[in-house]
């Protein structure tokens, strides 16, 4: 038994949507890079469902890159959150308004 494509495209288009919506909503940097990871597994998502679809592994390969570049970014974001949290002893986006050299 295997799911229809339409089902894994309406999946992906769920996690999308509550990526879009956290991004556009919510001002706690951590909830927005959730928020960015959501989109970014949509994203695989629909490689992957694709791949299967035509019977290649090119969107497989496709989706494991996108988690390498998820990953770099979940680092690179996170130690920057920590640098700013370390001089600003808040992690709103409010409080992002200047940078200070």
């Amino acid at each position: 038994m295997t799911i229809p494509l339409s089902w894994v495209l309406a999946l992906s288009a769920v996690v999308f949507g509550i990526g879009v919506i956290g991004l556009l909503t919510r001002r706690n940097i951590l909830i927005l890079l959730m928020s960015l990871e959501l989109i970014l597994n949509a994203a695989n998502i629909n490689l992957v469902a694709f791949s299967r679809w035509h019977g290649d592994v090119d969107g497989a390969v496709y989706a494991i890159f996108v988690i390498m570049l998820a990953a770099a970014e979940a680092a690179v974001a996170l130690a920057i959150v920590l640098s700013v949290f370390h001089h600003a002893a808040s992690i709103s986006t409010d409080d992002f308004t200047e940078m200070k050299g």
